[in-house]
């Protein structure tokens, strides 16, 4: 399962990949912390093909969860990915979210991506590439764009799924989650077949192989009766 999570700025996309990821036992990859750089370089600014290359070995793994929407490697992550979650929650909603976001990282001052040294302070705020202004800025370009791509036949492959509320998020989580245990518990089962008749035809069709795991048999028995013999008593 290869699953990005996509929607606008301060939509949850990373929170929602997280708890996905933990509860898939997959990869997370979050586009930002690949972008941004210590001193706030943006690496896809500086060394377009260096971000890109970066991402394309993430993608390449064969199971992962990806947040974010870059416009320069959209179409690689959707051309991968197996499922498409799209955050369309209302402007209020994401204004919200993004706002308490800034605020609670302005005064906990947590680094943000882990060696790059990036903290939030209150002074990015009055930036217009900030992500409040971003939010508001682009948010119903972000709609239009989306509801595009959903309905691209180049991404047809992947399942989408469009949450217009928080609250659908955790049953959403849930389901995934079942499918992929569902899907792995199938795999194991076909590859547990599949040995069988394979064991069934080798021992039908040698009897010298029926002679070996016979000895392989009277081998095994024989060491663990040696192992766990009782030892004599001492007196």
């Amino acid at each position: 399962m290869r699953v990005t999570v996509v929607g606008t700025t301060g939509s949850g996309k990373t929170t929602l990949a997280g708890r996905l990821a933990k509860a898939l036992d997959l990869p997370h990859f979050e586009l930002d912390a690949i972008n941004w750089q210590p001193g706030w370089v943006s690496l896809n600014d500086t060394d377009q093909p260096e971000f890109i290359r970066r991402v394309d070995a993430a993608i390449a793994q064969p199971a992962w969860v990806m947040a974010g929407g870059y416009s320069n490697v959209r179409d690689r992550i959707w051309s991968r990915a197996t499922h498409v979650i799209w955050l369309d929650y209302s402007r209020p909603v994401v204004m919200r979210r993004v706002i308490w976001r800034s605020v609670i990282r302005a005064i906990d001052r947590k680094e943000l991506w882990p060696g790059t040294g990036n903290r939030e302070n209150a002074a990015m705020w009055l930036r217009r590439d900030h992500p409040i202004r971003w939010a508001w800025d682009t948010y119903h370009r972000r709609q239009r764009e989306f509801t595009a791509r959903l309905a691209d036949p180049r991404f047809s492959h992947a399942q989408a799924f469009r949450l217009t509320h928080p609250d659908q998020a955790e049953p959403l989580v849930a389901q995934l989650a079942t499918v992929h245990a569902a899907a792995w518990a199938q795999r194991a089962k076909l590859a547990g077949a599949r040995c069988r008749r394979l064991f069934l035809r080798m021992r039908a069709a040698s009897p010298s192989f029926r002679a070996a795991i016979r000895a392989v048999r009277r081998g095994v028995s024989a060491l663990v009766s040696v192992t766990f013999q009782p030892a004599a008593s001492v007196t």
